[in-house]
């Protein structure tokens, strides 16, 4: 394939009269982790949820050339769209197995295949192949995340889109997760990254995108923003303590 993974143009999403997202566009290159940082209420969410088709949006959105306006949610998953959302969406009073094997849920697997997915889950997550029978909704939130990075990772995505990930982590947990992330990216996986934790996003990425009431403010190579100014006042400056 050439040409760009996911190429966003000119995006708009609406709440009723109120548009949350005004004109984003944005692009994603095969093996790039892309990160789109802002301050809460910014549109994050909102961007990651029309890509993933849940809210209905106006403009250009494509993935690999394909419209995805012609694809419903299910469809974007088979192409390779998956997205991890904020809350993590787990089925607590469901075992780690069973939340892992719902995230194959639009494939009919033999269970060779499946096996063989669950394995390399487990090789990537130890922690969740210790507790594999246990209940997800007994987890630790770092455990947590990584059963929802894991679940995701069970339709075998090329494109992997993650919102918040680091939320309300204790800092060591957020530097493993984000080690994982980048360890995805080395295996394959596109990443776009939407993270309130400013420093741990750019650090993290190869280009990022400064969201700020719904339209970008900033673009750039992540090491450049880093540098940017504005961004150390406003992102950087007084580090990660809310995050």
């Amino acid at each position: 394939m050439s040409g760009p993974m996911l190429e966003i143009g000119g995006l708009h999403v609406a709440y009723g009269q109120v548009e949350a997202v005004r004109g984003v566009s944005l692009t994603l290159e095969p093996g790039q982790i892309v990160s789109v940082i802002g301050p809460n209420g910014a549109g994050k969410t909102t961007l990651l949820a029309a890509a993933m088709g849940l809210l209905p949006s106006k403009g250009a959105l494509r993935f690999e050339g394909q419209d995805l306006h012609l694809l419903d949610v299910e469809a974007r998953v088979e192409r390779g769209l998956c997205l991890v959302p904020e809350r993590r969406e787990l089925f607590g009073e469901l075992s780690v197995l069973d939340n892992l094997r719902l995230g194959a849920y639009s494939k009919r697997l033999r269970s060779e295949e499946m096996r063989r997915r669950l394995d390399s889950i487990y090789d990537r997550f130890p922690r969740l192949a210790e507790r594999r029978a246990q209940h997800a909704g007994t987890l630790s939130g770092g455990e947590r995340q990584m059963l929802a990075v894991g679940r995701a990772l069970m339709s075998q995505p090329r494109l992997l889109m993650l919102d918040e990930p680091s939320l309300g982590l204790a800092p060591l947990i957020v530097q493993e997760i984000l080690a994982i992330v980048r360890s995805l990216r080395d295996d394959g996986v596109s990443i776009l990254l939407v993270e309130q934790n400013a420093r741990a996003a750019l650090e993290s990425s190869d280009h990022g995108y400064v969201l700020e009431t719904g339209e970008i403010a900033l673009e750039g190579d992540s090491a450049a923003l880093a540098c940017d100014e504005r961004v150390q006042a406003t992102y950087l400056g007084g580090g990660s303590d809310d995050d």
